[in-house]
């Protein structure tokens, strides 16, 4: 990724409480070959990301076609994934997207936009967001309604 991404990403990380760390776990990308199609891509990075995983942890897939959520719902939805104290794993897939089975047994289908977004932006947004959830329930002024 590109330093203003890095950079970015870590601003939002460091400004996290300690109860809601964000930890970045970055999948090696297949790579492309001319042989490989799409959905041989999506299977093979499947598999890498599942054993990635933190076990027990709810699976939230990213996909410009998930669901979409005010930053309001972010927000009491973080807040009851901290009650019940299980990892929670944000999923953006590579250059092709998520594998179509991936997605099906995900908790939950997010998306960030109806546009597609590079994935240097969506890590970028995601953090950001995840920031601004934590302040809205920690009633910080960060963010205003």
């Amino acid at each position: 990724m590109p330093a203003w991404v890095d950079e970015a990403y870590q601003e939002y990380a460091k400004r996290m409480p300690p109860e809601c760390r964000l930890s970045l776990v970055e999948i090696r990308p297949e790579k492309r070959t001319n042989s490989l199609v799409a959905d041989s891509i999506k299977a093979k990075e499947h598999t890498r990301i599942r054993t990635a995983l933190p076990k027990g942890a709810r699976v939230i897939a990213l996909d410009e076609r998930g669901r979409t959520w005010t930053t309001m719902k972010l927000a009491e939805e973080l807040r009851q994934w901290m009650q019940n104290g299980t990892d929670i794993a944000f999923v953006i897939g590579g250059a092709d997207g998520l594998d179509e089975a991936f997605k099906n047994n995900a908790d939950t289908v997010l998306s960030l936009s109806d546009l597609t977004l590079p994935h240097g932006m969506v890590r970028v947004l995601l953090a950001e967001q995840l920031y601004r959830a934590m302040s809205i329930i920690k009633n910080h002024p960060y963010h205003r309604s």
